[in-house]
Parts: structure tokens; sequence; C-alpha cells
């Protein structure tokens, strides 16, 4: 399929939690930002502890739009270390040599195979779970690397791959710049949507409520966005050794508040509309 369809008019923000599943606490935050704030979609981990938890709450939640969170660094596999030795670590995990595992992808076939595998068990995983697939994304963005985002799209196809996060903030570092443009030429030339912009790759981990109510009065008017935000309600190791540094439970409650609510409202009062990727791109 080539060109990319037209997207629904009008300016557009997809507030998205990633990381659902990694934790009971990040799935109940999830659940309760949708129903009693502004979240409108969140980011399956189909491998991680919480997984199940995650997509019996989702699809009590039918108006929460879910997608696929791939990982392929740093957390866990959905196939037997067995079965891909050369993507994990002496743990069985991903691990976070994320340069080094990228080289690897590119120039080592056996390594590429690997990765094909566990690719299509991410998606295989997930269209088990019977949720629609809202959109896909990976952890860390790992598909903005070509080979990655080659197998994303192969074996996408097969399983209703309609729209994929486009990492594209202001302010990101020039040399990110030549392989965002070579993700959004790649999207559109297989007819994937995408968003225009997005909210939250610089202040990962710490959007607290002034920081949501400053990045919603700052939104371009025209558009689609998509903030994400990493809520739970306990912060930090608890909920993964990596992301000591983060403010879940801030971000949670930057989701549930009334201010952060009223903010919305003006905006859709100004046109803007809100939902996942499915509503606001036409997948």
């Amino acid at each position: 399929m080539a060109g990319k369809p037209a997207a629904l008019p009008g300016p557009g923000l997809i507030i998205t939690a990633d990381d659902f599943g990694l934790h009971a606490s990040v799935n109940r935050a999830v659940e309760r930002a949708h129903r009693d704030g502004v979240l409108a979609a969140a980011s399956l981990m189909v491998g991680a502890p919480a997984a199940r938890d995650a997509s019996a709450r989702a699809r009590a939640c039918p108006s929460l739009r879910v997608g696929l969170h791939l990982v392929l660094a740093d957390g866990a596999p959905v196939l037997p270390p067995r079965l891909i030795p050369d993507l994990v670590d002496a743990s069985g995990r991903f691990g976070s040599r994320m340069v080094r595992d990228g080289f690897r992808f590119f120039f080592l076939p056996r390594v590429r195979r690997q990765l094909a595998r566990e690719i299509r068990a991410q998606f295989e995983a997930f269209a088990a779970t019977g949720l629609p697939l809202d959109h896909v994304n990976a952890h860390k963005h790992f598909h903005l690397h070509p080979t990655v985002l080659s197998l994303i799209l192969e074996i996408g196809a097969e399983f209703g791959l309609s729209a994929v996060r486009l990492p594209l903030e202001a302010g990101l570092p020039a040399w990110l710049r030549p392989w965002l443009l070579l993700l959004r030429a790649r999207l559109r030339a297989a007819g994937v949507r995408h968003n225009d912009y997005i909210v939250g790759l610089r202040l990962s981990g710490r959007f607290d409520e002034a920081a949501l109510l400053t990045a919603l009065q700052a939104l371009p008017e025209a558009g689609i966005g998509e903030l994400y935000l990493h809520p739970a309600l306990e912060s930090g190791a608890t909920i993964a050794a990596s992301m000591a540094g983060y403010r879940h439970v801030d971000e949670y409650a930057a989701l549930v508040s009334p201010r952060v609510g009223q903010a919305r409202e003006r905006l859709r009062a100004r046109g803007f509309r809100f939902g996942g990727f499915a509503d606001l791109l036409g997948t």
C-alpha cells in the first residue's frame, strides 16, 4: 500500500501512557487516569510482568485505545531466551546497549532472524489479547532503527498495523533529525499513519501538573500531536530498576488534575479533538 490517506481535519492531541503492563501500579494508574482524567490511550508491553492484568483492565475500558509497546531493550522478551540467544543477556533479558545492538541488527543476518521472531511473537501476543491495535511504538523509541522499523512494517501489516508513533519533538538534538525524517518518509510510503509531533520526550519521567499545563498551553494550532507520560501509583525503582528517577506518581496526578481537565476543555472549545490514533487519524 502506498501513499498516506488524508487525516481527519483540525488539530488534535493523543494523550498516551507508556509501559502499560510493566507493573500492577502502572495498570491501576492507567485505568483511573482514563476513567477520571484526560488519558486516552496506552501502549502495552506484552511480555511484561503485569501484561495479563493490563489486558483485562483494557477490555473492561473499551474506550481506552491500546497499542503495542514493542520491547527490544531494557525489558523481558516474549520468546524463551533459548530461541533468541543473540538478543538477550545472561539473565534472559534485553539489555540497554542499544548502539551495539543496533549494529548487530543491521549487520548480522543471524541476529536479524531472531529479531524478526521476537517482533512477530510480540504482535501475536497482542493479537491474543483480543484488543484492537490502535498503534505501535517501541520502548526507548527503538523503532527509529531502520532494521527494526522494516520488520515492524513487514510483520505488522499481517496484524492490522495502521499507525506508528513519530517521536518528533522541538528541540531534539540535530543528529536525530535525519532518522526522524527517514522514519516519517518510510511510514508515509507504507501508508501507515503517524502523529505530526510529540510532547514528552525531553520531560520523560517528570511530567507533573505544571509541566502538563504548560505543554497544553503551547500546542500548535495545526496537526495531530501525541503527549505521552509514565503514570503509576508508586514511583521510581519500585516500578523498574532503570526508572529510579522517574516521578510516576506526579505524572498520574497530572493526568487526573482538575486544572488539566479544564485546560483540555478549553482546547476542545477551540476546535481541538482528543482520542487515540484511530480516533484522530481515521485508522
